[in-house]
């Protein structure tokens, strides 16, 4: 299982939300002279995925080789399809995720821009607009998607471009012997260039030698947690080892606060609403965030550690979907960040074990049935759920 290895004297900065993302990703686009890697798992038909179309068109057409790689499932049969016949009129190479779930359950969650191997964006923020929502495309928000992604400059792009790669090599028809070299390519480790700021690492969950590895980085930052642990999430309904990490870390006295976006989908709420009990017993502090969209994964651990990612804390982006998180070692990255939850859990809702128990029966044992359900789900299509 591959560790966790940092590089120093990186240049990484927080981008909150499209609106601050989007204006920095396309200034990035139009100044590429050589190169540009593209991935997403949601490419949309709205004003902003048209933007981010127009740009690599005209990076293509002033002679940078541009690769765009959307996931078949999220973006859509149709809209890949439609893009796909749009970019390959322009000479803009553009492949398909695991189309039609031939290569099993797995999707590309990533989203994934290196540009001239110089510039990097890295993050949670899909190609579409953040005023209208993910799978209902012309319904609006009540505000804009909250989210986050980090652009990177140094040593770390590097690793970044190589996997990126790598992605691009996978996604393809790739013989089998050039795929075990691809793997043997993939298992060199980025040289540490000193103790420096800014230290951080780039890294991914795959089923191959990353199975794990975003999910132990977490698990090794909270379980070495001594003021506080700030964790946003979408979508949470980890693992036990993950669930016991934060309960362990409540008990020996961490500030531990679970920030979960409610509202989207009602069996994912229920899931994670069986949580709550075990959770809040043991000095968890929850918070649904209900004032939009929360599509943010990002954690904060003590002063120094922090993670900006695609990785959601559950069952699907922790065993089975392929992810990619950036993991900052900085106390003024860390900061910055945190002030940003903590803005969020400001404006969510605080659960309470009072609240639990003014639930009826019926509600109680529909969260727990949504639980097996989900845990029976996982167990078909995960290997290490539990």
């Amino acid at each position: 299982m591959r560790t966790v290895t940092y590089v120093a004297n990186n240049d990484v900065t927080l981008v909150e939300s499209g609106s601050t993302y989007f204006p920095a990703l396309l200034a990035a686009i139009d100044a590429a002279r050589h190169e540009i890697l593209y991935e997403t798992y949601i490419y949309a038909e709205d004003d902003t995925a048209r933007a981010v179309t127009d740009a690599l068109i005209r990076a293509a057409q002033r002679g940078v080789k541009v690769r765009v790689l959307a996931d078949w499932f999220g973006t859509g049969n149709r809209v890949a399809l439609r893009l796909k016949e749009e970019f390959c009129a322009v000479c803009v190479h553009y492949r398909m995720f695991n189309p039609w779930f031939k290569r099993g359950a797995a999707r590309s969650h990533r989203k994934i821009a290196v540009m001239d191997r110089e510039v990097a964006f890295v993050g949670g923020i899909n190609t579409n607009d953040d005023n209208l929502h993910d799978y209902e495309p012309h319904a609006p928000l009540p505000a804009p998607r909250w989210d986050f992604a980090v652009r990177v400059q140094g040593p770390l792009v590097a690793e970044i471009h190589r996997e990126a790669q790598a992605q691009w090599a996978r996604a393809g028809h790739l013989p089998l012997v050039r795929r075990i070299n691809l793997f043997r390519e993939m298992r060199k480790q980025p040289a540490a260039l000193g103790d420096h700021p800014m230290r951080a690492a780039f890294v991914v969950r795959d089923n191959l030698r990353n199975r794990r590895t975003i999910q132990r980085a977490y698990l090794q930052a909270i379980g070495r947690a001594r003021k506080r642990v700030l964790m946003a999430t979408p979508y949470f309904a980890p693992g036990r080892k993950f669930r016991e990490a934060l309960c362990q870390a409540a008990r020996r006295g961490v500030d531990v606060c679970l920030m979960i976006g409610v509202g989207e989908f009602r069996m994912q709420d229920a899931v994670a609403s069986s949580f709550y009990p075990q959770l809040l017993a043991a000095g968890v502090r929850i918070v649904e965030y209900r004032k939009t969209q929360l599509h943010a994964k990002v954690c904060v651990v003590d002063d120094n550690w922090a993670t900006v990612g695609s990785s959601n804390c559950d069952g699907l982006s922790l065993f089975v979907n392929q992810e990619a998180n950036v993991v900052v070692r900085d106390a003024q990255f860390a900061g910055t960040l945190a002030r940003q939850i903590e803005r969020g859990v400001a404006d969510g809702v605080q659960v309470c074990l009072d609240d639990l128990r003014q639930l009826g029966w019926v509600r109680r044992c529909g969260h727990e049935m949504a639980y097996l359900l989900y845990k029976l789900t996982m167990r078909v299509v995960a290997i290490g759920y539990a």
